[in-house]
């Protein structure tokens, strides 16, 4: 952009002069309490606006429009630091109607998730559904697509393919480096993608869960600086300590706020950020917001929690003009009744009125996406594909553990049918198959696993972490085979069936990861989904967001991927049978 060209310097003067007071600003939000984040404290003033910009913060400025907040609490709107919009199962048009009347108006997206089924097609696809919203979408290039050799992706993409998209001004760097075990081996293709952001001076996020000790200080050495895989205060302490960034994460599957509260009341904060990762519809109405009320109400300084949600992020992303109420920074304001529901009455978005009392006030129905292909394509499937044949009478068991990505590996006695491993409802031990759906390889992997209680029916889905092959949990063959195949016929989804019926059934054609229908649509198949997989006897409260990371072959104990179990510590595919 040439910033001396007329309009920019016209525009640049009209600040200057409405700062000064010798012209109206286009806004004034009068009479507020600001919320300093940058001093840490609250005092009274207006706030002057000009072109989206903030021009002062002082008493008695006027403007061609004055919205007098009688008091209020205004705070910097909030910034998500790391969030897979994929995983919301929405456009990004109807996602931003939910956030954006919680308060948040910018995001730092990875589109990992599209990446792994359609690659730079699918980033392509995800910039330019994100333009024109009354929320900021900066994104983070994926860095593991395929995150490990364990498991088939649709694409696979290297730093040759990222270069031809990391300059680009929405480009913020590149995003969590999963392949921690690659980075501390020193994989020449792995750190060939950390050089091309760091030769940017943009970031490199990290994942790392439990990494600790000399591993650690090496896998921040090679140029990571951030985390949001903690989720105990021992290993937040350690990475603080490091140098990297804390990303607090309250996702619908992993919710680790609560267990690092002790970090946000005790230690320094300014290198702690929130985050949501993966969030379903229904949580994403109290979104930023919502940790903010729950970190204040347990303790947490107000001003610090708003840091977090602010002014940290935009600082690790080295967006100079965000994250505050002062003079050149972005008019991206959040008005709040108070610091204790964090709930805002108004949320202005480039100093336009963006949302009030919970409402959008701008358009985006008529908002169009690009058309994407059909991404559902396997190997013709036979019921036979799915039986395990019973190699021994013991064999390794995938524990899901509640509200944890983390899962533990057990040794059980395995239910047999004539030679073959099958369901065994009476211990919830069930079969799961993870049938490879980008290039009709045939691949699945097959075992069991234990904490989802069916007692009938089986459960499927099209979104299973990374590479998003399909997954299938259930108590017989024939339902599983069910599933499958209705599946394909959707290109894409989650259904939960009984008996060779459909129960519910949430259709995602766009990548298999997204509707395109409105979000209120979106969650009432969502309430579906779980009342019908709650009447199969399923025991868990978010079966189908805990069902889609048992195939994440970077995060421990066991796991499994379309070639089969995984051992996570070891990093190999492991035997089912022992």
């Amino acid at each position: 952009m040439d910033i001396f060209n007329t309009e920019n310097l016209n525009k640049t003067q009209d600040l200057i002069k409405a700062a000064k007071g010798e012209i109206k600003a286009d806004l004034v939000i009068k009479n507020a309490r600001v919320i300093n984040v940058l001093s840490e404290e609250i005092y009274e003033a207006d706030i002057a606006v000009v072109d989206g910009i903030i021009a002062g913060v002082a008493k008695g400025y006027n403007g061609k429009e004055e919205i007098d907040v009688e008091g209020a609490y205004v705070s910097p709107s909030f910034i998500d630091g790391h969030v897979h919009l994929e995983s919301s199962m929405l456009m990004p048009s109807e996602f931003a109607k939910m956030v954006v009347p919680s308060g948040t108006t910018t995001v730092i997206a990875d589109p990992h998730e599209i990446s792994n089924v359609m690659g730079l097609q699918g980033i392509s696809f995800m910039r330019e559904a994100t333009k024109n919203l009354p929320l900021d979408v900066y994104m983070m290039l994926p860095s593991c697509v395929p995150a490990t050799s364990l498991e088939t992706s649709g694409v696979d993409l290297n730093s040759y393919d990222l270069a031809l998209l990391i300059d680009a001004p929405w480009v913020l760097g590149i995003a969590e480096m999963m392949n921690f075990p690659g980075v501390i081996n020193c994989d020449k293709n792995v750190l060939s993608k950390i050089k091309l952001g760091l030769d940017r001076n943009k970031r490199v996020d990290g994942h790392a869960p439990h990494l600790s000790g000399k591993d650690l200080n090496a896998y921040v050495a090679a140029g990571i600086r951030s985390d949001h895989e903690c989720t105990t205060v021992d290993e937040a302490v350690e990475k603080l300590r490091a140098g990297m960034y804390l990303m607090v994460r309250e996702a619908t599957g992993a919710r680790d706020l609560e267990p690092l509260l002790p970090v946000l009341k005790n230690l320094n904060t300014r290198k702690c950020i929130f985050v949501t990762d993966d969030r379903h519809p229904k949580h994403l109405g109290q979104h930023i917001s919502h940790m903010l009320k729950k970190a204040v109400q347990n303790g947490v300084n107000p001003i610090n929690a708003i840091q977090m949600a602010s002014l940290n992020t935009a600082e690790y992303f080295n967006l100079q003009n965000l994250g505050a109420i002062a003079p050149g920074y972005k008019a991206d304001i959040a008005v709040l009744k108070d610091l204790e529901k964090f709930e805002p009455y108004m949320v202005f978005k480039n100093g336009k009125l963006a949302a009030k009392e919970g409402k959008m006030l701008v358009d985006t129905d008529s908002l169009k996406a690009p058309v994407l292909r059909g991404s559902v394509n396997i190997k013709y499937l036979y019921r036979e594909d799915l039986q395990i044949k019973a190699e021994s009478n013991k064999a390794k068991i995938i524990n899901v553990i509640p509200k944890q990505l983390i899962t533990k590996s057990t040794v059980e006695k395995i239910k047999e049918e004539s030679g073959f491993a099958v369901s065994d409802t009476e211990n919830d031990i069930l079969k799961i198959a993870v049938i490879e759906r980008h290039k009709a390889t045939g691949n699945i992997g097959l075992g069991f696993v234990r904490g989802f209680g069916l007692k009938s029916g089986a459960i499927a889905s099209t979104v299973a972490h990374d590479s998003h092959n399909m997954i299938v949990i259930g108590t017989n063959d024939e339902d599983m085979y069910y599933a499958a195949v209705e599946l394909v016929k959707a290109q894409g989804g989650k259904i939960v069936v009984e008996n060779g019926k459909t129960l519910a059934h949430l259709k995602l054609p766009i990548a298999g990861l997204m509707s395109d229908k409105p979000c209120e649509e979106v969650q009432e198949r969502i309430k579906e989904l779980d009342e019908a997989a709650k009447k199969i006897g399923c025991a868990i409260d978010e079966p189908f967001m805990s069902m889609a990371f048992l195939s994440l072959s970077v995060i421990p104990e066991l796991k499994i991927t379309d070639k089969g179990l995984i051992d996570v510590n070891k990093f190999n595919v492991t035997d089912l049978f022992i």
